[in-house]
């Protein structure tokens, strides 16, 4: 068995069932592994496929330079592959990837899908992630209103202090077996939770990443 067979076994991809279209291509959605951030979308060949399979770095067909396309090779911002899957109908893959330097779009955003009414936004990702962007945004441009900027200005003492509070309540939560308040009590400990990682300047992804880790 050749190397690239072993790759393809172990990322079930079966390339010859792959249905190209009429050019021999398929489209490849490209999606943040640890948030679920779709990233990009390009077209690959089944030659690229298994090119993606056998360096575990994503290739592409460019139907502009009609070429293959290694991804990152010019600017570095290279996309290891964490995991491929493809649709019901075999036309359409989903790969997941860790994108090196957190730019996927040639302009430098984050994202190719970036634009809403023509405003640059951050692209949307889990829920989680979301609001810790909100928490960052508060931390980093602070309004006198905001609850969050509040916490942030005690320091550690408020903050942590909130912590402890909320994990009584969860466990209160849990012992009156209430799922309503059980979930509302976790999300304010999720939230406060947050609130300390941006306070210690701790991204959420490597929190991702260290529940990664341990899944394996």
């Amino acid at each position: 068995m050749s190397l690239s067979d072993e790759l393809l076994l172990s990322y079930s991809i079966p390339v010859e069932k792959i249905c190209y279209d009429e050019r021999g291509l398929v489209p490849a959605i490209v999606q943040d592994y640890l948030d679920g951030t779709v990233l990009m979308m390009a077209w690959m060949s089944q030659e690229s496929l298994i090119k993606t399979l056998e360096t575990s770095e994503t290739w592409f067909w460019s139907r502009s330079r009609e070429e293959l396309w290694h991804k990152g090779a010019t600017s570095g911002h290279i996309q290891k592959v964490k995991s491929i899957r493809y649709d019901c109908d075999s036309d359409a893959l989903l790969v997941g990837v860790e994108q090196l330097g957190d730019i996927a779009c040639h302009t430098g955003e984050r994202s190719c899908f970036h634009q809403v009414d023509s405003k640059i936004a951050p692209p949307p990702a889990d829920t989680l992630s979301q609001l810790f962007q909100v928490i960052c945004d508060r931390r980093d441009n602070p309004t006198e209103s905001s609850y969050t900027c509040k916490l942030f200005a005690g320091g550690d003492n408020k903050i942590l202090k909130k912590i402890g509070e909320e994990t009584a309540e969860v466990v209160m939560a849990f012992k009156d077996d209430d799922a309503s308040a059980i979930a509302g009590e976790v999300s304010d400990l999720l939230y406060h939770t947050m609130v300390a990682l941006a306070h210690h300047n701790v991204d959420l992804k490597a929190v991702y990443r260290k529940l990664q880790e341990r899944r394996r």
